[in-house]
């Protein structure tokens, strides 16, 4: 069995990217992985986090004064606020990935890095030279060419319909 570390990109417009990455942490928890699991863009409580924070080996890293707008309606300070809280999240999410059995799952960083809400450089650089047996999912909608290149495996997951589209907003326990 091979213990090098792969790195994940589940994109696309379809619902189902942070499901995907966090049903891979799950299988990863039970198989005794250290799990880190980061995420940008996003504030509001969800089932999911609440499900999470039952696991021992799971460390979620959001922000936690991040502004409650989106990110089209962001002041100039506040976005350069939100790069900042950015980058020292990613910053403390890479530091505790210190194990051999590890999962970093980075949700809507895919998002992030298009929109320069994060140090593209240090972004690049990190996935780059990555600890060699360290897993990496990355989810987002639509990924860099620079990141489609690092990445080992890419899951596209396309929207046919969607709820949504018929004015039906995000439902506590099935969309968030």
């Amino acid at each position: 069995m091979s213990k090098q570390g792969l790195t994940h990109i589940y994109c696309g417009d379809g619902k189902g990217k942070t499901t995907a990455a966090i049903g891979l942490s799950v299988r990863a928890l039970g198989r005794d992985y250290r799990v880190i699991f980061l995420q940008f863009l996003k504030w509001q409580e969800t089932g999911e986090i609440s499900a999470l924070q039952n696991f021992k080996n799971l460390t979620i890293v959001r922000g936690e004064n991040l502004v409650h707008k989106f990110t089209w309606n962001l002041t100039s300070e506040e976005k350069e606020q939100l790069i900042q809280t950015h980058n020292e999240m990613f910053r403390h999410a890479i530091s505790l990935c210190t194990s051999d059995r590890c999962l970093l799952v980075m949700d809507e960083l895919v998002g992030t890095y298009d929109m320069n809400l994060i140090d593209r450089n240090m972004v690049l650089d990190f996935l780059q030279h990555k600890p060699k047996n360290l897993e990496i999912v990355m989810t987002g909608r639509n990924p860099a060419e620079e990141l489609l290149n690092i990445a080992d495996y890419v899951s596209e997951i396309k929207k046919i319909k969607h709820p949504m589209d018929q004015g039906i907003i995000a439902r506590e326990g099935i969309e968030m």
